[in-house]
C-alpha cells in the first residue's frame, strides 16, 4: 500500500485524518486516488481523484446507489482538468485543501451512522458534503442528493447487518468469522497473495477453476498464481449469501465479474464458495472452491 495513505512521513496529509480507523477497501480508494493523480500529472490528490478511486474501487456500491458513471465522469473531469505530465508513483503526492475536507468529513459521518469503521460509504458521503469540489459537483449534476444518499445508506447498512445476524444465528463467535472473511477478501483485492494464503487452515483445501484441489502448503507456495486473477482492476466480487452451518462453520457464496478488456464490455463470472470454521478463539478458511458461473 502506498505511504500516500499514511499519516506518518507524510506532511501532506493532515494527522487529525484517522486512517487507522479506515477499512482496507477505503484505504484503497486512497491509494487509487494518488494513482489517478499521478497519471494526470497533479501536484497533489485531489476531489475527483478521490471520487475516480470511489469509483474504482466499490463499483458495487455506486450501483446500488445508481451512482455508476465512471466513462461519463472521467470524461468531464477530462473536460476540465488540464493534463500535465505524468508524475512517478514513487512521488509523494499531498492532499488538497478539499480532499483533506472530505476525508474528516468522512470520519464525522461513520460517527452520525454509529459506524466504527470509516468504509467508502462514508468517504461519499464526504464528497457530497463538500459541495464546492469538482467531485461533489460532478455527482450533484447527475441527481445525487446527500440526504437521499445517506438514508439509503444507514437502510443498506441495517440490513446488511440483520442478513449477517439472521444467517449467524445472533452468536458472537460467528461474528468474528464474517470479520475474517472481510479482511481475507480485502487482502485477495489488495494482491498481497502471501497474506492471503495465511488465512488458510493448515490442512485447508483450495479447488481451482479447473477442478484442481491444492492443499496445506501447497497454496501457499503457488499463492501468486492462485489469488493474482481477484488482485486484478477488472476483478469485482459481490457476497451473495452467508449461511451458518454445524459445528461453528460459516458457508459464503460469492460472485465474481471480470470484464473483458475488448470494447464489447463483454464479462466472464467465477463463483466462489468460502468454508470457515471457528478454532475457539480465531476463524480460517478450511475450504474454498471456484467453479465457473
Amino acid at each position: 500500500m502506498s505511504s500516500a495513505i499514511a499519516p506518518s512521513g507524510n506532511p501532506g496529509i493532515d494527522s487529525r485524518i484517522m486512517f487507522e480507523r479506515y477499512t482496507e477497501k477505503a484505504r484503497r480508494v486512497i491509494f487509487f486516488a494518488r494513482y489517478e493523480a499521478s497519471q494526470y500529472g497533479s501536484p497533489v490528490i485531489d476531489t475527483e481523484h478521490i471520487l475516480l478511486g470511489l469509483l474504482r474501487e466499490d463499483r458495487p456500491l455506486m450501483r446500488q446507489l445508481r451512482l455508476d458513471f465512471a466513462p461519463e465522469i472521467r470524461d468531464e473531469i477530462a473536460k476540465v482538468v488540464r493534463q500535465g505530465k505524468r508524475v512517478s508513483t514513487s512521488v509523494e503526492l499531498p492532499l488538497s485543501a478539499d480532499s483533506k475536507e472530505i476525508l474528516q468529513v468522512a470520519c464525522e459521518e461513520a460517527n452520525r451512522l454509529a459506524n466504527g469503521h470509516v468504509g467508502t460509504q462514508h468517504i461519499l458521503l464526504g464528497i457530497l458534503r463538500v459541495e464546492k469540489s469538482l467531485a461533489a459537483k460532478l455527482l450533484l449534476a447527475r441527481g445525487a442528493k446527500l440526504n437521499a444518499i445517506r438514508e439509503q445508506i444507514a437502510k443498506l447498512f441495517v440490513l446488511a447487518s440483520q442478513d449477517l445476524a439472521s444467517a449467524l444465528g445472533g452468536t458472537q463467535p460467528a461474528k468474528g468469522a464474517l470479520a475474517t472473511l472481510d479482511d481475507f477478501l480485502g487482502l485477495l483485492r489488495a494482491g498481497p497473495s502471501q497474506q492471503a494464503a495465511a488465512f488458510f487452515h493448515d490442512k485447508g483445501q483450495f479447488v481451482d477453476s479447473s477442478g484442481k484441489r491444492w492443499l496445506g502448503q501447497e497454496i501457499e507456495q503457488a499463492a501468486e498464481i492462485l489469488f493474482a486473477p481477484f488482485a486484478k482492476r477488472n476483478a469485482n466480487f459481490f457476497l451473495k449469501s452467508t449461511t451458518k452451518g454445524p459445528s461453528e462453520t460459516l458457508l459464503a457464496s460469492l460472485l465474481w465479474e471480470f470484464a473483458a478488456a475488448s470494447s464489447d464490455r463483454s464479462k466472464s463470472l467465477l463463483r466462489m464458495s468460502i468454508v470457515l470454521a471457528s478454532t475457539g478463539e480465531d476463524w480460517t478458511i478450511v475450504l474454498m472452491q471456484v467453479t465457473p458461473f
